[in-house]
């Protein structure tokens, strides 16, 4: 069974930001891993931090001069400046029990089997804001109601993409694809619209 690395939706209202990036890790400095930059495959280099749970991952099993497929969520604050958190990491060698002469896998041919590819990003929340002109969208995202920390409770996201006015307020699902520094609307569904203003 292949591990996803970006799970399928649990509910009808799920909010999520989440995507995969595959490229080189490069921390700032060597006595800090958490804080550096990804080099994806055309050299472009993206601001990452490696959040506590990934961390230990790479401690113990990311040799720094090889690329990953790497489980990421986005953050920005315009189409030109993107941010990623490294949550985990697509090995499917070692987390998919594969035989050992798997190094010949294709790696982006088990990412098309589940319907995935480098760069894509599964994004769904509320659209608050739509600019026609600029063809730029954003969705605010409201983190698990679970979590203790309320300074991450919600965010939002630029997207380059162009939407109908009609759809501002719904609660929307979107395929979206990285190029470089900004994050591109593929597709989309309204999951509800005239979702309720107090969400």
């Amino acid at each position: 069974m292949l591990k996803n690395p970006i799970p399928k939706v649990t509910n009808h209202l799920q909010y999520r930001a989440i995507g995969i990036v595959n490229g080189k890790f490069t921390p700032h400095d060597n006595t800090q891993l958490n804080k550096g930059y990804l080099t994806d495959n055309k050299g472009e280099k993206i601001e990452t931090v490696v959040l506590g749970k990934a961390l230990s991952l790479l401690k113990k099993h990311i040799d720094l001069k090889k690329s990953y497929y790497w489980v990421v969520y986005p953050k920005n604050k315009n189409t030109q400046n993107l941010h990623l958190q490294i949550a985990g990491i697509w090995e499917p060698y070692q987390l998919n029990n594969f035989p050992n002469d798997s190094s010949k896998t294709n790696f982006s041919k088990l990412l098309e089997q589940l319907d995935l590819k480098d760069n894509y990003f599964s994004v769904r929340g509320k659209l608050v804001f739509i600019n026609n002109q600029k063809k730029e969208i954003v969705i605010k995202i409201n983190s698990d109601s679970r979590s203790k920390n309320l300074k991450n409770k919600n965010f939002k996201l630029v997207i380059k993409g162009d939407l109908s006015l009609a759809l501002l307020n719904s609660f929307v699902s979107l395929d979206i694809n990285r190029d470089g520094n900004a994050l591109k609307l593929i597709s989309y569904e309204v999951v509800e619209r005239d979702f309720s203003l107090n969400n």
